[in-house]
């Protein structure tokens, strides 16, 4: 039986759809537009969200859904509600006329402090929504995601490459590389009691995170050069908000609500909620996968 996922298209999807081929696990995707060059095993239905009809037709006979898609950043914070919270409350009604049972849902850190920024909250609402839903559930929590092909912490890298690495204020953080992360989305995919009904932060492996200080200094050794890492205090990050809205309007990358949860000084994947060892370990370390990270932004151009 088939896998179904959301969110195919995009950073974390395009991961996972990866490893899914690797594992010779075939794949029911829903895109909003059909890519060319699609993957050999991948059947894509063409819907968003708020199809309801797409959504049913996306998983029904499959085993498993892993409900990816989702609105990260966007200059108006009314957004969020439709695309997580109600595009969540579609996919497990989808799957409860289907009678899919398996849903692993991924998530954000976001969604430990719901009132620092609309993102964060509408991450725990649709948690809220997963664990009410009677469906065989996993929620993920993953930190700061890198990797090739991302756009976001692309651009520490880019600023690294002019020698300099713009931080939050002092503050800690974990992060996972894009393909461990997708190696364990596709672990959770059997229903297994130490995975059922449980809620994940997996992390890269370093025991504390990364200090803010250090994850700059490490972009800029991924660049092959010494960086200055500047934490920068709250007025300036929400004044570089208002700019970057100004510019680049709904293309912004730092928005007022994510300066809202930048801001806060912990960011650590919680070790009380580690992924059991016998279902999934890390096995890119940071130093490493920066490097490779940095490495595929130049090969393809975009530094």
């Amino acid at each position: 039986m088939p896998v179904a996922i959301t969110g195919g298209t995009g950073f974390v999807g395009q991961a996972v759809l990866d490893a899914l081929g690797e594992a010779q696990i075939p794949v029911e995707a829903l895109a909003r537009k059909v890519p060319k060059d699609g993957h050999l095993r991948v059947d894509w239905v063409q819907g968003n969200l708020d199809d309801l009809t797409a959504l049913e037709r996306l998983v029904t006979g499959c085993r498993a859904v892993i409900h990816i898609a989702g609105l990260t950043s966007s200059p108006d914070p009314r957004d969020f509600e439709q695309a997580n919270v109600a595009g969540t409350a579609n996919v497990i009604a989808a799957m409860k006329r289907s009678g899919t049972k398996r849903l692993v849902f991924v998530s954000s850190l976001a969604a430990r402090k719901p009132e620092l920024s609309a993102y964060g909250a509408s991450k725990d609402k649709a948690e809220q929504l997963v664990e009410a839903s009677g469906l065989d559930w996993t929620i993920v929590r993953p930190p700061a995601v890198y990797g090739p092909r991302d756009k976001d912490m692309f651009e520490l890298f880019r600023s690294a490459k002019l020698g300099l690495v713009p931080l939050p204020p002092s503050g800690a953080t974990s992060i996972i590389h894009v393909n461990d992360l997708a190696q364990l989305l596709v672990a959770l995919i059997p229903s297994d009691p130490q995975s059922r009904k449980r809620i994940f932060e997996p992390d890269d492996g370093r025991e504390g995170g990364w200090s803010h200080k250090e994850l700059g200094k490490a972009i800029g050794g991924a660049m092959g050069r010494p960086v200055l890492a500047l934490n920068l205090p709250a007025a300036i990050l929400h004044s570089a908000a208002a700019i970057d809205g100004l510019f680049r309007r709904k293309r912004a990358k730092l928005t007022a609500d994510r300066v809202g949860y930048m801001l806060h000084p912990n960011w650590v994947s919680r070790s009380d909620r580690a992924v059991p060892e016998a279902l999934w370990q890390p096995t890119i370390k940071g130093e490493a996968g920066l490097k490779s990270t940095a490495d595929w932004y130049k090969a393809e151009g975009w530094l």
